[in-house]
């Protein structure tokens, strides 16, 4: 069977009791994704960048820009759920974020400065986090009702799930 190009770690699936320890280890893989995706890029050529990670989909550079436009909405959705009473947060329609000229064509050195000091932010804000804090609800346009555990183990995924999708096309273009 033929691995999906689209979803190299699989899709993301919500976990029904995350614990303590979960967390901890979510928190992690964020904090480490910077370092990650900077070993993911390292040595790209622009017309690397260019590529496509698989047929049909955005290229490297469209994928970096992605991740800290993805991360910039998500940390917002956060503090608004840690400063109101179960807000409800606006979309963000990435695919067509992807298809501006800033990310399909601009450097993608703005993005990493941005994603590292992002998720920076973001995982000293979420280890500052009371017990209590973690089951705080906002309401997602697409996937309804979510606490900051579910967003934490949904972008610890996405954090895992782009770095991966460029490795594969790293591996698969044969690129070193």
């Amino acid at each position: 069977m033929e691995p999906d190009l689209r979803y190299p770690i699989g899709q993301f699936e919500r976990t029904a009791d995350p614990t303590v320890e979960m967390r901890r280890q979510w928190l992690e893989v964020m904090a480490a994704a910077p370092a990650h995706l900077g070993t993911a890029v390292a040595g790209l050529a622009q017309e690397q960048l260019d590529t496509a990670h698989r047929p049909g989909g955005w290229t490297i550079r469209q994928t970096v820009h992605h991740l800290a436009d993805s991360h910039m909405n998500s940390f917002v959705r956060c503090k608004l759920a840690l400063t109101e009473e179960n807000p409800s947060v606006t979309s963000f329609k990435g695919s067509l974020w992807a298809e501006l000229s800033d990310a399909k064509s601009g450097s993608i050195e703005p993005s990493i400065v941005l994603f590292d000091g992002l998720q920076r932010r973001w995982v000293l804000l979420l280890r500052s986090l009371a017990p209590a804090d973690w089951e705080r609800k906002f309401v997602h346009p697409q996937l309804g009702p979510m606490t900051l555990t579910d967003l934490l183990a949904l972008y610890e995924w996405h954090c895992r799930h782009h770095v991966a999708q460029i490795m594969a096309a790293r591996e698969r273009y044969s690129w070193k």
